[in-house]
């Protein structure tokens, strides 16, 4: 059979077929364990320059390598790479993580790297603060991370009830608190969705920045790929480099990327705002062929020349 008729084969598991896989690769140079019941953990023994990362089976499963995120980044930078991969909405609240990360600090497994960045994105965001304390001295890069899920502290934020059922009280459990020993940390959210501003104000240290990317929802990572600026913001994170300033530059794409430009003037339709609508179509219109704007701003104008229609035949009435 192969390895394309296995994987359509519907009594072939294509989760063991990608466990085979990741244990195939890694064999040479670094390893492919699970991790307890729901996860699983993937290391790339390249260099000295460590990248670790936090993500959802769910999403390397949907890419057609079937790879982590930044596989393919650690590779053309012969950075190392330890991925720790969460088969469900774990949050990564599970004693075989808190005993994978207590093993890599008794056998002083971070000491060996150079620098050392740990990345993740919302529940793999809040993951990579939390176990960043295991590697003092590393940089973090967080997006829309949050800072706990335990009711008694987060009641405000009803987002994930059953994963707030979870115990995020004891070992490696608030994820402010796990950053005191690292170099620096960057949070990176969006400061419209109250529940997320509310996590990242949080998040509170001289050495935590934060960073706000408006009008993009609390699902940052997808965007940040598809306008290609996870891997730069995640060399510059590596560097020690990510500022304000940089992030500002990398995020001026949003200037050209359909779906921010799209939300932008939802807001301003929902608002009310036919001035604001009308000024974000003739500034989108300038840079980008977006049939949809072309429409909005065609029927704004006839509503606008349909008003003024009206008033002047109101003029005339009255006269």
């Amino acid at each position: 059979m192969t390895d394309t008729e296995a994987e359509t084969d519907p009594l072939i598991d294509p989760r063991g077929l990608w466990a085979a896989k990741l244990e195939k690769m890694t064999a040479e140079s670094g390893y492919f364990h699970q991790l307890g019941a729901n996860h699983f953990g993937v290391f790339l023994d390249e260099g000295t320059t460590l990248l670790v990362t936090f993500e959802s089976l769910s999403s390397v499963l949907a890419r057609p390598a079937q790879l982590p995120l930044a596989f393919d980044q650690a590779k053309a930078n012969g950075w190392s790479l330890l991925t720790l991969i969460a088969d469900g909405e774990t949050w990564f609240r599970d004693p075989a993580i808190y005993a994978f990360f207590d093993r890599q600090v008794d056998d002083a497994f971070f000491e060996d790297f150079d620098r050392v960045l740990f990345y993740g994105a919302g529940m793999g965001g809040y993951a990579a603060c939390a176990y960043s304390v295991a590697a003092p001295g590393a940089q973090v890069l967080a997006l829309n991370p949050r800072a706990t899920l335990d009711p008694s502290q987060t009641r405000w934020d009803n987002r994930s009830r059953l994963a707030s059922r979870l115990d995020f009280t004891s070992r490696y459990g608030y994820a402010p608190d796990m950053l005191e020993g690292c170099a620096h940390a960057t949070v990176i959210h969006d400061p419209v969705i109250v529940p997320d501003a509310m996590q990242a104000a949080l998040f509170r240290a001289p050495y935590i920045t934060r960073l706000s990317a408006r009008n993009m929802g609390e699902a940052l990572e997808p965007h940040f790929v598809a306008t290609e600026i996870l891997p730069p913001l995640i060399e510059q994170a590596m560097a020690a480099k990510l500022t304000t300033e940089s992030f500002s530059k990398l995020w001026r794409v949003r200037r050209n990327y359909l779906p921010y430009l799209k939300n932008l003037l939802s807001l301003s339709e929902q608002a009310g705002r036919s001035g604001h609508e009308r000024m974000i179509c003739n500034s989108v219109l300038q840079r980008v062929r977006a049939p949809r704007f072309v429409k909005r701003l065609a029927r704004l104008n006839a509503l606008e020349n349909r008003d003024e229609a009206d008033d002047s035949a109101t003029m005339h009435t009255e006269d």
